[in-house]
């Protein structure tokens, strides 16, 4: 899942493209922008878009703010 995604991880922030890719584990969630698909959205571009609040969750639960 692609987008835009800062962390603050040991003392630095890291960047990422692509969800899949963030480490399981960070201090602070700074960026979470998910790409958006232009208009008109097929059904399966409607679930995608669902998917990114629980996927947002997720993140902020991988926190462990330090």
């Amino acid at each position: 899942m692609k987008g835009k995604f800062r962390v603050f991880r040991n003392g630095k922030i890291e960047a990422y493209s692509d969800y899949n890719d963030i480490p399981q584990s960070f201090s602070h969630l700074i960026q979470c922008e998910f790409n958006t698909p232009e208009p008109p959205h097929t059904e399966e571009e409607h679930e995608l878009i669902e998917s990114f609040g629980p996927k947002l969750q997720q993140l902020l639960g991988r926190q462990d703010g330090n």
